[in-house]
């Protein structure tokens, strides 16, 4: 087993560090701290890591993609500031979906734009009521006459209030005014029909846009309907299987970050006559948390590229997105508190960064659900219903 990056890795890794620290961190440093940014920002900014292929790295060269491993994609979203991460793996995985799942005409009319970034991307499935289990959606999509409309509430969604398009999941009501218990997607076009979106105030990533979207008897083109042969979650649940580590490294970005703010700071600070850094307690607690930065990067780098090996299961991602983010939060508190009272003025940067990994405990999955995926496919048993998952 070799752990070593080689060459085009390797190049891959100083782009993105290159790219992340001239271009995409300045650009975001010169915006309000604590508003969501502009969707002409957003588009900026995919823009300078569109020639990393990151805006549709899992897609053939082929249909236009990158023909990324998913490893190499993991290798250099680390590099990217957090919210414009969050924003990319939202944005990519509306164009992995699409690919997967739609019609030729579908893909020719939408893929184009979303590979080049010049629109935004993003899927609606969480509801107020409805997180972690997708068939508990209540958006249904049914027929007035011989118009076919939308109507119900999304919450949280990345990028919902700047996005051209969105996969929306929903029930199939089209027979009759109930909601079968059939579920699948169709496609929202803001060009077609602008909706309604607000966006939510959170205790982190406050650059990032995350939205609630309202659709009240939304118009829906019959042909935006996505009549996928595996239906409507089973695309999504492979999609999250690549996030969760992809998140992972996210948080994984955001710890180092502070860790090397507390290198530099507890090599300069003196006390009782020496750098603090000297002391034996300040490099156990950098100790610490380097060791829980490099267990959270392989443990991420090894589900994706399991993934690659076609060898990629639910529990791997998930056991590796949740150890990450608990692991990455305890190591940014330690970076916090090596600096002192400096590590809570907000100049400095790491309050901030802990806000960020904070919010990582929910997208994809919360940690108590990823627990419970990770159990089940250790067990073979379904925590909920206490039967195998084949018999669910």
């Amino acid at each position: 087993m070799d752990f070593a990056l080689d060459e085009s890795q390797r190049l891959m890794r100083e782009m993105a560090e290159r790219v992340g620290a001239r271009e995409l961190a300045p650009r975001l440093a010169r915006e309000p701290a604590n508003a969501p940014m502009s969707r002409a920002l957003l588009c900026a900014l995919f823009e300078q890591v569109r020639p990393m292929g990151l805006l549709a790295p899992r897609l053939p060269e082929t249909a236009g993609g990158a023909g990324l491993k998913m490893l190499d994609y993991g290798l250099m979203l680390e590099l990217v500031p957090a919210a414009l991460a969050i924003a990319l793996i939202a944005h990519e995985g509306c164009i992995a979906r699409l690919f997967a799942e739609c019609t030729p005409e579908q893909r020719d009319r939408l893929l184009p734009e979303l590979i080049a970034g010049r629109a935004i991307g993003c899927t609606g499935s969480t509801e107020p009521d409805t997180g972690s289990d997708p068939r508990g959606v209540q958006t249904r999509l049914y027929r007035r006459g011989d118009r076919l409309l939308l109507t119900g509430r999304k919450m949280w969604i990345t990028n919902g209030s700047v996005a051209d398009v969105m996969i929306v999941t929903c029930r199939d009501a089209r027979s009759g005014t109930a909601a079968s218990s059939r579920m699948i997607k169709v496609i929202v076009e803001r060009a077609q029909a602008p909706f309604e979106a607000r966006e939510i105030d959170t205790i982190g990533l406050r650059q990032g846009l995350l939205s609630e979207i309202v659709f009240e008897d939304y118009p829906v083109d019959p042909a935006n309907v996505i009549e996928a042969v595996d239906g409507a979650t089973e695309v999504l649940k492979t999609t999250w299987s690549v996030n969760r580590p992809l998140i992972g490294l996210v948080a994984t970005g955001l710890a180092q970050r502070a860790l090397d703010a507390a290198l530099a700071y507890t090599g300069l600070r003196r006390q009782f006559g020496k750098v603090i850094a000297a002391h034996q307690l300040v490099q156990k607690s950098l100790s610490d948390s380097a060791t829980q930065i490099e267990a959270s990067r392989l443990l991420c780098y090894g589900a994706l590229d399991a993934i690659d090996r076609g060898e990629g299961t639910p529990g791997r991602g998930a056991m590796a997105k949740r150890f990450a983010q608990n692991a990455c939060q305890d190591a940014i508190w330690q970076s916090m508190n090596l600096l002192g009272a400096t590590g809570l003025a907000v100049e400095t940067g790491i309050e901030q960064l802990y806000r960020d990994v904070r919010m990582l405990a929910v997208p994809d999955g919360t940690n108590e659900i990823l627990a419970l995926i990770h159990g089940r496919e250790l067990t073979g048993v379904e925590a909920f219903r206490g039967t195998p998952p084949h018999t669910a």
